[in-house]
């Protein structure tokens, strides 16, 4: 089958639209801290994404999205981008090249580690956190992937689905922030006293083109200008508005006034978790996945904060849980009406895709939190983790970068320079 022109340049759009979530998660991220770790989140998110572009060059897309190896990993055949050119893969699409398919999938490898990095916000060296991502993208994000979207991997054939990545993503960034935060530690309880948003703009403007970029994310995973990408769209954009509706409805119960910051968190926690989903379920699924995902996002996040888990920004209450319940509500709401390439789920006859769906959540989980405790443990031995107290106290944006977000009078502040006299 020839390339189709049309999917070709839909899948580079939306290659595009994904690439931009790196630098929007950046400001989401960098506006909910405090102003003197603002640079480090942004700092980090970009460092993040380019790490992983070439590691996924290199040996990340061989791994994941070659040749199975028992089910288990890819094989090496793809190292370096071996014989990936303008020909399409049928395995994955027949309409496209699979050097595009690389560069789709590029994006989502690149952004997951990212996600984590808001657990232990102004407390992890960038250092041994490169390490880490090196580590974390080969050890655990490409064995995932290659379980489930690989044809050859083995929950892909006992049955899970995951359209855009609620497993391979989400569920696996959230439990892993989990597993970062408990072995980084909590805050000094000084840097606990004022936890306040450094810029809600910054926090409006991450989630806005989060939410754009996810039109990327749900919709390009198509792989086809097609009536499933459009489907995509219209839930993913559906359940992110359901989500931003309910956080909104919470604080208003709860605090008697509405937050900006909440109908964002909100938004964010839906979106996370209509995207297992997005190629599967219709409108009125997507509003029920966003408002659970807000509502679940919520109460987890309240009841951590009275834990001594220190997830700094509830990574695992917004993409954990998220990605947990996107992936058993596509077991209860996938219709191949919607898809029919797709299982029915509970609610159109099957209740089988409930109980695989399941096994999906169970086993990412843990091999995603036991494997990030291992390498977040193994990698401290060597190289301390943990920011000291003094830089901690002083700001990572100072201690490692020297560059400060709003002063230009620091060290390499990035103000504009001084008029010639």
């Amino acid at each position: 089958m020839p390339l189709n022109s049309g999917d070709v340049a839909w899948v580079i759009a939306a290659t595009g639209l994904v690439m931009l979530m790196t630098p929007a998660l950046g400001f989401f991220y960098g506006g909910l801290v405090r102003r003197k770790n603002l640079i480090t989140l942004l700092a980090q998110c970009m460092a993040i994404f380019s790490l992983v572009c070439i590691i996924w060059a290199l040996w990340g897309y061989s791994i994941t999205f070659g040749p199975s190896w028992h089910g288990v990993i890819g094989s090496l055949s793809k190292v370096g981008l071996n014989g990936v050119g303008a020909a399409p893969n049928p395995l994955y699409s027949s309409t496209i090249p699979e050097l595009l398919y690389f560069a789709f999938q590029m994006k989502f490898a690149a952004i997951t580690p990212a996600l984590i990095i808001g657990a232990f916000a102004g407390r992890a060296r960038l250092k041994p956190l490169l390490i880490f991502v090196v580590a974390w993208v080969t050890f655990i994000y490409a064995p995932i992937a290659s379980w489930i979207w690989n044809p050859g991997g083995w929950l892909h054939a006992l049955g899970v689905i995951d359209f855009a990545g609620g497993l391979v993503v989400h569920t696996s960034a959230g439990v892993s922030a989990v597993a970062a935060a408990w072995v980084l530690g909590r805050r000094a309880p000084e840097e606990m006293k004022d936890t306040r948003p450094n810029n809600v703009p910054f926090v409006v403007l991450g989630t806005a083109l989060l939410w754009f970029g996810w039109f990327g994310f749900n919709a390009g995973s198509a792989l086809a200008a097609d009536a499933v990408a459009v489907n995509a769209l219209v839930v993913t954009n559906l359940a992110a508005a359901a989500g931003g509706v309910t956080w909104m409805l919470i604080d208003m119960w709860r605090r008697g006034k509405p937050s900006v910051v909440g109908i964002c968190v909100g938004a964010v926690c839906a979106l996370a978790a209509v995207t297992p989903a997005s190629g599967y379920v219709g409108p009125l699924g997507s509003i029920v996945i966003g408002i659970g995902a807000a509502a679940l996002g919520w109460t987890i996040g309240t009841w951590r904060a009275k834990t001594r888990l220190d997830d700094s920004l509830d990574v695992f209450a917004c993409h954990g849980a998220g990605g947990m319940w996107g992936t058993l509500a596509t077991g209860l709401f996938a219709s191949s009406m919607v898809n029919p390439n797709g299982p029915n789920g509970l609610f159109f006859g099957n209740p089988h895709l409930v109980v695989v769906q399941l096994i999906g959540i169970a086993v990412v989980a843990s091999f995603a939190f036991v494997g990030s405790f291992v390498l977040l443990k193994v990698i401290n031995w060597f190289l301390p983790f943990r920011a000291g107290p003094d830089e901690e106290s002083t700001g990572l944006d100072m201690a490692e970068f020297g560059e400060s977000a709003y002063d230009s009078e620091s060290p390499g502040g990035g103000g504009p320079p001084s008029p010639a006299p």
